[in-house]
């Protein structure tokens, strides 16, 4: 529930930052460098936020609300349509080995710990 909070309120600070921006253009005297300095943080932020979403986890299982499983991937194996890859790495913040599924009809990833 922290993650979720964390985010909205990321986000939230990015769509401010993004407002700001734009009101800065519409008030005269327009001041371009100071909705820069605002725009650019706030798209920053956004972009971190629905980035960071999609780190080793399907929107499945985010949507779910499902525990992690090892190294931040899926709890467990995905269904049967998704076909494991030649891809293999190592998570470099849990050093747990991962494959990648692939559902070969949608193109939709799901990362599963190695055993």
């Amino acid at each position: 529930m922290g993650v979720m909070v964390a985010r909205f309120v990321i986000g939230g600070v990015g769509a401010l930052l993004l407002l700001g921006a734009i009101a800065v253009m519409a008030t005269p005297p327009n001041d371009a460098i100071g909705a820069i300095s605002l725009f650019i943080p706030g798209a920053l932020l956004i972009a971190a936020v629905a980035l960071e979403r999609t780190r080793y986890r399907s929107l499945s299982a985010e949507r779910t609300g499902h525990g992690h499983g090892p190294g931040g991937g899926e709890p467990q194996r995905p269904e049967p349509r998704f076909r494991p890859t030649d891809e293999r790495f190592v998570d470099p913040s849990t050093g747990v080995p991962m494959r990648v599924y692939l559902d070969p009809n949608t193109g939709d990833r799901r990362y599963v710990p190695e055993a």
